[in-house]
């Protein structure tokens, strides 16, 4: 039964997501490096109070009760972008570019227009409510600076062609009456999506340099923000990577810019999505040295490095090599012709736990250079000189350290006091492997005991879900528990959750991932979750497989209806927020990554409304009038779809709210949490309800 004292845990867990610092102390080191990375300064949050640290690794000395007042940055504008020698700045104004230099502004652009002006992507559009509630008309500009202060490359978009979609605001904050918003959103299969022109200004100059090429195709996010392209080391060139509609072609292109010529440096071609990262968002696995590019490739069934002639585009060999992953390049000393980087699949118990490595530029002399079976997330100094390391599980808090290039330990930083964290019944959860639906292959998920776990008692079950293939919905760290932040606080409210990560989903060989291509409807490998919680529950009694209720937001939200509608002899309660229910009218680049550009038979495979007439179970649809990233009519379908076929579900729309429920999580989540408890426990929940949820700034830009 779900009591006060569990919604009050539930709440405080829910809110580690959102406040560092508030349950677990030291959990979350993010170095500020001064002296050009020689050194650097780090905060911990113990609740309302702050600390903070300086650490000198060359020294081997830490020391508490740093003052950083004197290196703290002078607030800036948020809409600008400075130059790293902080001398001009660049913003957008209207449709255009300008630069301030003091008090001097002057244009870059004079000719940017509505839909086809500079410095924005379809990723800016999709935030523009997000940006609005925290007082900003529109995300800084997507431009990128010249690493010596001198040119700013930039992209002129084009979307005026693009589809428009509408959002009513029914209750602006004015008082007005509603208010329409258009959008310019390009739907799978549409003739039209936003373009990038890339251009590139010379701030003394005052000229222009457009690519001579044609513009890149820009489905879903800014090439600059996504990393797709960026400037050379010594700021005569920019690269850029390309992709065709198929993305079967991953082509890495130079552009030369004091004319705008552009020329193929090298490309690859696959029998499917070809890309620089198994992590559809993740920083593209390419390095451009001095002579050779170092080029991340699945063409063995993995993921591996590849090192090809610069100047001429020939293979010069394969760097990495076996069944495993590179995950990311973390440095690379041309010098001693080493690649340091981090792999996954190097730890036989946990095939998704980071190692960092370390190989010669010819393949040979590999090493691992964290010896041990945790996971470790790192962050490279400025100086390149040292790395800082954070070692867990998911049941083991983080240990962080400082570490040289042969992994010799220079500092011991912080490890992470989880007291408070385990003062609210939380315990650790239970990695897990068990055979997918085919019965041969693992599969690897997290579960959560209940809060007053009793192991002769009988709990309902939740899965947590979310698909992928972009990401993975669980993280093999420490933390509240992968992508969304539901699995801890549902745990809390005495439900036993499950995490899992089916075929279809990245982070381990390219078969696995490809389980997933022009197969968006299996959303993630359902049947994988459905064979999973058969197995768990064979040998443990304690779960009730008769009260399955699952979970998701956002894919995760589509991923819930899918279950309850595809799987109802299993799944008996499910609530989608901010679902994507109908691939037909998704963001073109999601779906198109997914299934293929030209697979109307998939998207369709793909909607749930084509198939309400299934449901059996209990359902809740939530979402948000102002949702500028999976609209509200996807959930307004499938409500239409449920009402023609005669089905009993529960509807809430969200005046006023984005797609994460930024200033109404609180009142979200328990209305979610009270439809499980209802729907599975059989009980009305307490009359409890948690306070007003605030989102911490460096929380919310890990979300966005």
């Amino acid at each position: 039964m779900s009591t006060t004292a569990n919604y009050q845990a539930a709440e405080k867990l829910f809110r580690r997501s959102a406040a560092p610092g508030e349950l677990v102390v030291g959990d979350k080191i993010r170095p500020q490096w001064i002296d050009g990375g020689a050194r650097f300064w780090y905060q911990v949050r113990d609740g309302a109070d702050r600390r903070f640290v300086l650490v000198d690794p060359a020294a081997g000395t830490r020391e508490p009760g740093f003052d950083p007042t004197p290196y703290l940055p002078t607030p800036g504008n948020p809409l600008e972008v400075s130059s790293p020698d902080g001398k001009v700045a660049v913003s957008r104004r209207g449709h255009d570019l300008w630069a301030r230099s003091g008090d001097r502004e002057w244009a870059l652009t004079t000719d940017g227009s509505e839909n086809y002006g500079y410095g924005y992507g379809p990723d800016a559009m999709s935030y523009g409510t997000l940006m609005r509630k925290f007082g900003l008309p529109h995300m800084p500009p997507a431009v990128a600076w010249s690493p010596d202060s001198t040119k700013v490359l930039a992209h002129r978009t084009d979307e005026r062609n693009v589809r428009q979609t509408h959002l009513i605001e029914t209750r602006p904050a004015d008082g007005s009456g509603p208010r329409v918003h258009t959008q310019r959103y390009a739907y799978p299969g549409d003739p039209d999506m936003p373009l990038a022109e890339l251009v590139v200004f010379d701030i003394a100059a005052g000229t222009m340099v457009r690519a001579q090429t044609e513009p890149l195709l820009m489905p879903e996010f800014s090439p600059i923000m996504l990393g797709y392209a960026w400037w050379a080391s010594d700021s005569s060139a920019v690269y850029f990577l390309s992709r065709p509609r198929d993305q079967h072609t991953l082509t890495l292109n130079r552009m030369d810019v004091s004319s705008g010529e552009v020329t193929v440096v090298l490309s690859e071609t696959g029998s499917n999505r070809v890309g620089p990262n198994q992590f559809m968002y993740g920083t593209p696995i390419v390095r451009v040295l001095a002579d050779e590019v170092l080029w991340f490739s699945q063409r063995d069934g993995w993921g591996h490095l590849y090192r090809y002639d610069l100047h001429t585009g020939s293979l010069l060999g394969q760097v990495t090599s076996g069944s495993w992953l590179v995950r990311e390049i973390l440095h690379v000393d041309e010098t001693s012709r080493v690649v340091y980087f981090t792999a996954s699949g190097l730890v036989a118990d946990d095939p998704y736990r980071r190692t960092v490595c370390r190989v010669g530029l010819d393949g040979t002399g590999f090493a691992l250079v964290t010896d041990d079976t945790l996971d470790h997330v790192v962050v490279v100094s400025e100086n390149k000189e040292y790395f800082v390391d954070s070692a867990s599980t998911v049941d083991t808090p983080p240990v962080t350290t400082v570490r040289d290039w042969s992994g010799r330990v220079l500092v011991s930083l912080e490890r992470a006091d989880i007291t408070r964290l385990v003062e609210t019944g939380w315990t650790a959860p239970e990695r897990f492997c068990v055979k997918a639906a085919d019965g041969t292959t693992d599969i690897y998920g997290v579960l959560y005991k209940p809060r007053g776990f009793d192991p002769s008692g009988s709990y309902a079950v939740v899965d947590s879900v979310y698909p992928g293939p972009q990401v993975t919905r669980v993280d093999p760290c420490f933390g509240p528990g992968g992508m969304g932040m539901d699995a801890e606080p549902l745990a809390a409210l005495g439900f036993v959750v499950v995490a899992l990560d089916g075929r279809g989903t990245p982070g381990r060989s390219k078969a696995f991932l490809d389980a997933s291509y022009g197969r968006l409807a299996d959303a993630g490998s359902l049947e994988d979750h459905v064979a999973a919680l058969h197995q768990l529950a064979a040998t443990r009694p304690w779960m009730d497989l008769g009260r399955v209720g699952v979970m998701g937001h956002s894919g995760g939200g589509f991923a819930a209806g899918r279950a309850m509608l595809a799987f109802p002899e299993t799944y008996h309660a499910g609530v989608a927020l901010s679902g994507s229910h109908d691939a037909r009218c998704i963001g073109l680049g999601w779906a198109e990554s997914c299934d293929g550009p030209d697979n109307p038979e998939a998207w369709l495979r793909a909607s749930n409304v084509e198939i309400a007439d299934r449901l059996e179970g209990k359902l809740l649809l939530v979402h948000g009038e102002l949702d500028d990233t999976a609209h509200p009519h996807h959930t307004m379908r499938l409500a239409d779809a449920l009402i023609a076929a005669g089905k009993e579900f529960e509807l809430l729309i969200v005046p006023g709210a984005e797609h994460l429920y930024i200033d109404r999580l609180a009142y979200v989540r328990t209305r979610c949490w009270d439809f499980l408890v209802r729907s599975l426990m059989g009980v009305e929940p307490p009359a409890y309800r948690p306070a007003p949820i605030m989102i911490d700034p460096e929380v919310l830009g890990e979300m966005v």
